[in-house]
């Protein structure tokens, strides 16, 4: 772990130039007095490192000094993959591994390639999980990488939506982030292939077993196909709807593409702008409650079942806020 570091350390004065000790141990993840006994370990070592006092110093190498240790190893060349991704590959374990790889792919570019290579990484960030909404918890999404890359059989218990813990044997095909949750697409051993949530797992053990992975399988078509099918059994029916303007912009923000093809379709609006269209929704009770995020601006039409729930709630909703008010007035 030391000589990595050490690299690392050689390498961020090589890329960077001068940084201050506080700089190093941020980007190390290690504290200061860590990164002192670090350079004096590289100047021991023959690397000739220079430290500058005031407010301008810090640590540099001497110029013209470069070093060519840039090789990838396995582990850092599979994790440039995931560049564009930091804090997923820190939630994977690869977070110092792809910090050490980018090192190196930095300090075997050109000068002109490395600064743009770096103008890149200052303007372009992705953040994968969804707004207003903390990541899962993932304990065992390392162990569930390994046991995809090595090919391991595990045996999980996980957590089912009831509460219910089941145990199985699983052959981990491969990890998708979507929205900011982790989903293991994984082969009983029973055969087919099947998503489960990573945090609804709550124990991950090795077999010692090993799998072959099914002929032909791809994840990204695998997941893309899944994804439909599970869209396509989800929608249970169309509700035909009246928006105001404003929920003509919230639409595309509630229901996604779904929203954005409803208003595609939309009628001609009417002297107070409020148009007629039709959106896919789930099952009655999943529509009342998705229905009701537009408040007064939406009504639904259509069907007579789905507008006569949305009223009972209404109803029910308007009852109880009533006798709250009443109690305020009165004091009771």
């Amino acid at each position: 772990m030391r000589a990595d570091r050490l690299l690392s350390l050689l390498l961020l004065l090589q890329n960077r130039g001068r940084m201050t000790a506080p700089e190093l141990a941020a980007e190390l993840e290690v504290s200061v007095r860590t990164v002192y006994r670090d350079i004096e370990a590289l100047g021991a070592s023959g690397v000739p490192v220079c430290g500058d006092r005031g407010p301008a110093g810090g640590y540099r190498l001497v110029d013209g000094y470069r070093t060519r240790l840039t090789g990838l190893t396995d582990a850092e060349a599979a994790s440039l993959f995931l560049a564009g991704a930091p804090g997923p590959a820190r939630e994977l374990g690869l977070g110092a591994v792809l910090a050490t790889a980018q090192l190196k792919l930095q300090a075997a570019l050109p000068a002109g390639l490395a600064d743009r290579a770096r103008l890149v990484q200052d303007r372009f960030h992705l953040d994968a999980p969804a707004w207003f909404r903390d990541a899962d918890p993932v304990p065992h999404l390392a162990a569930v990488a390994q046991a995809v890359w090595e090919q391991q059989v595990v045996r999980v218990e996980y957590r089912r939506w009831s509460g219910e813990l089941r145990q199985r044997d699983l052959h981990p095909l491969g990890i998708v982030l979507k929205g900011g949750i982790w989903y293991m697409v994984a082969g009983p051993a029973e055969g087919g292939v099947r998503t489960y949530r990573v945090s609804r797992l709550a124990a991950v053990r090795e077999t010692g077993e090993r799998f072959e992975r099914p002929v032909g399988f791809g994840l990204a078509a695998h997941w893309e196909e899944s994804s439909r099918r599970l869209e396509t059994a989800l929608v249970q029916g169309v509700a035909r709807l009246r928006l105001s303007p404003r929920a003509q912009r919230l639409l595309p923000m509630r229901f996604g593409a779904a929203g954005t093809r409803a208003l595609e379709g939309a009628g001609p609006p009417d002297a107070d702008g409020w148009v007629e269209a039709e959106l896919p929704v789930e099952s009655p009770a999943v529509a009342v409650g998705d229905l009701l995020r537009l408040g007064a601006e939406a009504e639904v039409l259509g069907p007579p079942h789905l507008r006569a729930a949305v009223a009972r709630a209404v109803a029910a909703l308007a009852g109880r806020y009533a006798r709250a008010v009443d109690e305020a007035v009165n004091g009771g």
